[in-house]
């Protein structure tokens, strides 16, 4: 399997920036209906990624009622170490399987830690799918 024929590339994601206040990450994950979204600094470094949850947990610690509330803290406050790790463009089948296992998609980085895009869990159960049934299995 060739990781890049499964990329959806970094063009036609939505993510948000480290620098966005919380405000902006949360009007962003409501308007497209996401429940996580990664993170990326302004120079295409992957950050990580950043859930519904993770955005509650920081409403609850600190406090506030409204929106206007969270214009003070940036998302990439908020992001958690090691949450949802990216595999390199040239990871292998193995290791992408077995991060697609645990989360409903995969952060792909290229080799400056940018990032380029992400593979689908439900792309990669498809890819399988369809081999699958060229090779006269059904």
């Amino acid at each position: 399997m060739n990781l890049l024929y499964l990329l959806k590339i970094k063009s036609d994601l939505c993510y948000v920036y480290d620098n966005n206040t919380v405000r902006q990450g949360l009007e962003k994950m409501r308007s497209h209906s996401y429940t996580a979204i990664p993170v990326i600094t302004r120079e295409g470094d992957y950050v990580g990624t950043v859930t519904e949850g993770d955005f509650l947990w920081h409403i609850l610690r600190y406090g506030g009622g409204s929106l206007k509330d969270q214009e003070g803290y940036r998302v990439g406050d908020i992001v958690r170490d090691e949450f949802m790790p990216p595999v390199r463009v040239d990871a292998t089948d193995e290791e992408l399987i077995e991060k697609a296992k645990m989360q409903n998609f995969v952060p792909v980085v290229d080799d400056r830690n940018k990032f380029i895009g992400i593979v689908t869990r439900q792309d990669i159960i498809r890819f399988f799918v369809e081999k699958h049934k060229e090779n006269g299995s059904e």
